[in-house]
């Protein structure tokens, strides 16, 4: 392998490995979100202001920091680029943020995380019912397997009853619908701006939002040692550094290498959640969220080359 080769595979290795942590940091928060959204006796909307809030101000400042001035205001220059921001903040951000929640809180972080980890499909769906995207073979396989194994995580393989609430299905599908919007709504604003500006913008909108419902100032909840380093830990390793390595990693390696590592999120957070929360996962259960994430890399490599 000469020189230029090397130096080529090193820096696809490079982004692989920052995409790979981002995804496990995404894992990792999930799991302690459980802790905050089942046992801390966190408000949601109190929750999710804090979270916004805090984590839109620290991305600005990094942006601030790292980017040239110029274009710190940028997005708000444009009135349609800002109804974007606006729509991203609201439907994208603050939304998924609150079904995510409320799928964890009324059932588990594995089945809420497998749930919107479907977001991929619901773009999918989303390209066909206002696009009128032709189905391809890969879209209709990758549809029918995501959905035998999500059949599988939400009934543990006895089709007979659910192993979690019917709210917990809804509220999960709720996130993957939002995450699709997450994803799609700011596309073209992080084209042609920075990924770190327009999510750092939205969250601190979507903070600012938040606030008119549950200030975070007025009765907060009571805090704990348990309860600052969960909440810390969601916000400054879960959002805003998991973030930043994804947004880092776009520069070494491609979408499809990236796609790759999506999965990483879903079964780090099953993994921990058996160690640590005493999940207990059985064979059933296992295979479906096999079946899904294979379904959605599948979905996610075809749509990338």
């Amino acid at each position: 392998m000469d020189e230029s080769k090397k130096i080529a595979k090193k820096t696809l290795d490079r982004g692989f490995w920052l995409a790979f942590c981002a995804s496990a940091l995404w894992g990792i928060s999930s799991t302690v979100l459980q802790v905050v959204a089942k046992n801390l006796n966190i408000p949601a909307m109190w929750f999710i202001a804090t979270r916004t809030t805090l984590a839109g101000i620290i991305l600005l400042v990094v942006g601030l920091i790292i980017l040239p001035k110029s274009e710190f205001f940028a997005v708000f220059k444009n009135w349609k680029d800002l109804l974007t921001l606006l729509s991203f903040a609201v439907f994208g951000l603050l939304a998924n943020m609150f079904t995510f929640f409320h799928a964890i809180k009324t059932g588990n972080s594995s089945t809420a995380t497998i749930l919107q980890y479907l977001s991929p499909l619901f773009i999918m769906i989303g390209a066909v019912i206002f696009t009128k995207k032709k189905t391809s073979r890969v879209d209709v396989i990758s549809f029918v397997l995501a959905l035998i194994g999500v059949v599988l995580m939400i009934t543990r393989g006895d089709l007979g009853h659910l192993s979690i609430p019917l709210i917990s299905v809804l509220w999960g599908i709720g996130s993957g619908i939002t995450a699709a919007l997450y994803i799609t709504i700011p596309q073209n604003l992080i084209a042609k701006y920075h990924g770190i500006l327009i999510t750092g913008w939205g969250m601190l909108i979507a903070g600012i939002i938040s606030n008119f419902f549950s200030p975070i100032w007025v009765n907060p909840p009571k805090m704990t040692t348990a309860s600052i380093l969960g909440i810390g830990i969601v916000i400054l390793i879960g959002t805003v550094l998991a973030f930043l390595l994804m947004v880092l990693s776009t520069k070494y390696t491609t979408a499809a290498i990236i796609s790759i590592t999506d999965a990483v999120q879903p079964f780090t957070t099953l993994v921990l959640s058996v160690i640590f929360l005493h999940y207990a996962v059985n064979v059933a259960e296992a295979i479906g969220a096999i079946i899904v994430v294979v379904a959605i890399y599948v979905l996610n490599r075809y749509d990338a080359d």
